[in-house]
C-alpha cells in the first residue's frame, strides 16, 4: 500500500510511523485511518517494537471536522465503527509492543489514539486534551475506556467534562502516561526506549501485555493460574535460555524474539 498522509520505516528493528499532516496539525480524515490500520498491521510482521509520532509541532489535532466538506453530513456513529474501530485495535491488538511519542498537542481522538499504545512517552511541554464537550460530543476512539482505567475515574470524568489541557508531566504525575521527559531530551530518549524493546525477549513482552490486559477480568486465581501458563510458554522460548545462559556468564543479553 501506498503511505501519502502517513510515514512508516523500519530500522533496527524499530518500526516508525509518522502521522504526516503537519499542516493540519496531523489531523485524522479517511485516508490517514485506513494508512494507520494497514501500517500497524505492517510493523507487526516486519520489527519487534513499533514507534507512533507526530510529524511538524503536533502529535494528532483529534478528527479532521472539515474531512467531508460539511459538519451536518458526518455519521460519526459510523465513522467510528468503520473507521477508528480498525484503527485503534490494530494499534491495541499489535503483537509486538507500541510507543506512542507524543511531543505536542495530543487533542480528541488524537490523545486517544496515543491512550491505545502500550507504552506512551511525552515531552513535558507536550499536552493532551479532551475537547470533546466543547462541541457536545463525549470522549470517543476509547477515551472513556482508557481515562479511567489509566488515571482513575475521579480524574477521567474531570478531564471528560472540562475539557482541560493536561501537560505531558501532569499526565504522568496522574498515571495517564508512563513517563514524561524534557523536549530537549525527547528524541535520543524514545530511541533509546525502542532499542531495548526492539533488542528484548519479543515472546515475553507479548505475553505481559496479554496478561496485565486481562487481570482486570480475572479473578486472583485465575490469573495465577494465566501466570503459569504464559511462564511455562517463556521458559520454552530460546530468548529465555539465552537470558539465563548471558546471566550465568555476566554478559548482556543477545534476544532475538523467538
Amino acid at each position: 500500500m501506498e503511505y501519502d498522509v502517513i510515514q512508516l520505516a523500519t530500522v533496527n528493528n524499530i518500526a516508525t510511523l509518522t502521522l504526516n499532516r503537519p499542516s493540519m496539525k496531523n489531523a485524522l480524515n479517511v485516508q490517514m485511518r485506513a494508512e494507520i490500520t494497514h501500517a500497524v498491521q505492517a510493523a507487526e510482521r516486519a520489527a519487534r517494537v513499533l514507534v507512533i509520532k507526530g510529524a511538524g509541532d503536533a502529535f494528532c489535532s483529534g478528527q479532521d471536522l472539515g474531512d467531508n466538506g460539511n459538519v451536518a453530513n458526518l455519521d460519526l456513529e459510523r465513522t467510528l465503527r468503520d473507521e477508528y474501530v480498525p484503527m485503534l485495535k490494530a494499534i491495541f491488538d499489535c503483537k509486538i509492543p507500541t510507543i506512542c511519542a507524543v511531543h505536542g498537542a495530543a487533542a480528541g481522538a488524537g490523545a486517544n489514539l496515543a491512550l491505545a499504545a502500550d507504552v506512551v512517552i511525552a515531552a513535558e511541554e507536550a499536552y493532551f486534551i479532551q475537547a470533546f464537550t466543547r462541541i457536545g460530543l463525549i470522549p470517543d476512539a476509547g477515551g472513556t475506556y482508557w481515562l479511567p482505567r489509566q488515571m482513575g475515574v475521579a480524574k477521567a470524568m474531570g478531564a471528560a467534562l472540562f475539557g482541560d489541557k493536561i501537560t505531558g508531566r501532569q499526565a504522568a504525575d496522574w498515571g495517564m502516561i508512563y513517563e514524561a521527559i524534557p523536549l530537549k531530551e525527547f528524541d535520543s530518549h524514545i530511541q533509546s526506549r525502542s532499542l531495548h524493546l526492539a533488542e528484548g525477549p519479543t515472546v515475553a513482552y507479548q505475553r505481559v501485555k496479554t496478561a496485565i490486559r486481562g487481570s482486570f477480568e480475572n479473578t486472583l486465581d485465575q490469573q495465577l493460574a494465566t501466570e503459569a501458563h504464559f511462564q511455562g510458554e517463556c521458559g520454552k522460548t530460546r530468548d529465555f535460555q539465552e537470558g539465563v545462559l548471558a546471566f550465568l556468564e555476566k554478559r548482556p543479553p543477545n534476544y532475538e524474539g523467538r
